[in-house]
């Protein structure tokens, strides 16, 4: 279902955000909510959130390109 920014998919907490961080360098992460990840700039890495539950193992990540 779509918001009001045309966005669909769950929502990352603010609160569970400011927790958050990447498991391989420990910085900082920030919400995509068109793809609905978690992305590591340092990392270069993007953790999928499905159903609201942020998946934070490397193995399940994407790899970011120069696009994004």
């Amino acid at each position: 279902m779509a918001d009001e920014r045309g966005a669909t998919g769950p929502e990352v907490d603010v609160k569970l955000l400011e927790l958050l961080a990447c498991p391989l360098t420990k910085g900082p992460l920030t919400w995509d909510p068109e793809r609905s990840e978690l992305v590591s700039r340092l990392a270069r890495l993007a953790y999928p959130v499905r159903g609201g539950i942020p998946i934070m193992l490397p193995s399940e990540a994407r790899t970011l390109t120069e696009d994004g």
